[in-house]
């Protein structure tokens, strides 16, 4: 039993597949993961800071102090914009909002009033967005109270002069950490009506799949090689790029395929409205099979066996999808998980479609998240042809 054990134990070891799966898999996902959730505590905590746009239309002294004080927070970063800039900046995702000040804030704040605030945002960034209406609430709070005690002061003042020895005036406030205080209005994917989760589920969904799916085309040139087909082809007319590219082509083509079939699943059983866009709609998914198909081959060219093959697949796939928002939508991501994501293909495209359905942005600003997967297929392909003789096609 023991040296049966011994065998398993040593074979197990071995298996460089079965050692990433088992170990180092789960070590790295727990890290990003733990980044992930022990990110929402640190974001809470008002660790990172918090961007925020403001447009000041009352422009008086006091609207001015009141963005002197956010200004001074510690974890915000505030920054002036004209109306329809701040607009443009929220619906592109830029900023999770933009604060408002209306003509009559100051005769509201003078008058204890409700002062014409309002919180201008992006449903999809609401941990960001629950951050900034908390920090504005509990400013306008203070902000109201030091007026209006201000206020009694000066009365007070007034009648202690004319009234020695008088009764003074009581500086109590009714003023609380009300939401009410401040108007929330949300701009970004009310024209669609679309659900923010179905967005993240469709889009998160279908190019986790995607990468699962050209990962195994990848790792068949790998087979062939091992059972001797990739030989037998050399002997003939066929050079080692077209056997390359014949491989891309059909990776490419079940990538389009595959992402067609969800997308219209999706809007025939889920009431994801695929007609908002067709063009850029069309344009993202080509540019996406592009990306990832040119990713399988890339993994086959690095690749010694189809073992290693399909235990690197794994990793990477996993890995590009935890940090590219196929898991875990990243506007619950902390920061420093939004700055790394930008090297995934996942990050890329979901974000493509989030402009698509959820910001129903123009082509002209989708571009240039088409033009990023393209630019990636073309350099992983042009590494896969001068990886493909080194590592595929060499005759052990």
């Amino acid at each position: 039993m023991l040296k049966l054990f011994k065998k398993d134990l040593m074979l197990f070891f071995n298996d460089q597949r079965s050692f990433i799966i088992t170990f180092l898999l789960p070590v790295i996902l727990i890290t990003l993961f733990a980044f992930a959730y022990g990110g929402i505590g640190k974001y809470a905590s008002g660790s990172e800071t918090l961007q925020l746009l403001v447009v000041d239309l009352d422009q008086t002294d006091l609207s001015g102090k009141f963005i002197s004080d956010l200004d001074s927070l510690n974890g915000v970063n505030i920054k002036d914009s004209d109306f329809d800039s701040a607009i443009d900046l929220v619906i592109e995702g830029k900023y999770a909002g933009a604060l408002i000040f209306n003509k009559g804030f100051k005769d509201s704040a003078m008058t204890g009033g409700v002062m014409p605030v309002e919180l201008l945002y992006d449903k999809e960034q609401e941990l960001e967005v629950g951050m900034m209406q908390s920090i504005i609430i509990n400013t306008l709070v203070s902000f109201s109270r030091n007026i209006l005690m201000q206020k009694y002061n000066e009365v007070n003042q007034q009648l202690q002069g004319q009234y020695p020895g008088g009764e003074m005036l009581s500086q109590g406030s009714a003023i609380t950490s009300n939401p009410s205080l401040l108007k929330m209005t949300s701009i970004v994917g009310e024209k669609n009506d679309l659900n923010l989760g179905l967005i993240q589920a469709v889009a998160g969904t279908a190019i986790l799949m995607l990468l699962f799916s050209v990962a195994s085309v990848g790792t068949s040139i790998l087979e062939e090689k091992e059972n001797g087909t990739i030989n037998r082809l050399l002997y003939s007319p066929l050079n080692s790029q077209t056997i390359l590219y014949s491989k891309m082509l059909f990776a490419f083509f079940i990538a389009n395929l595959q992402l067609t079939v969800m997308f219209l699943f999706s809007w025939i059983f889920l009431d994801l409205d695929i007609t908002v866009n067709l063009k850029a709609l069309a344009l993202m998914i080509v540019s996406t099979a592009f990306a990832v198909s040119s990713i399988g081959i890339f993994l086959a060219a690095i690749a010694k066996s189809r073992q290693q093959a399909l235990g690197l697949s794994t990793l990477i796939i996993l890995v590009m999808s935890a940090i590219g928002g196929s898991m875990i939508p990243l506007f619950i991501m902390p920061e420093i998980i939004n700055k790394i994501a930008i090297f995934s293909v996942n990050y890329w495209s979901i974000q493509g479609f989030y402009d698509i359905f959820w910001r129903s942005l123009p082509l002209s600003e989708i571009f240039p998240k088409i033009l990023v997967l393209i630019v990636i297929g073309i350099v992983l392909t042009i590494l896969s042809i001068r990886l493909f003789n080194k590592s595929v096609l060499k005759i052990i």
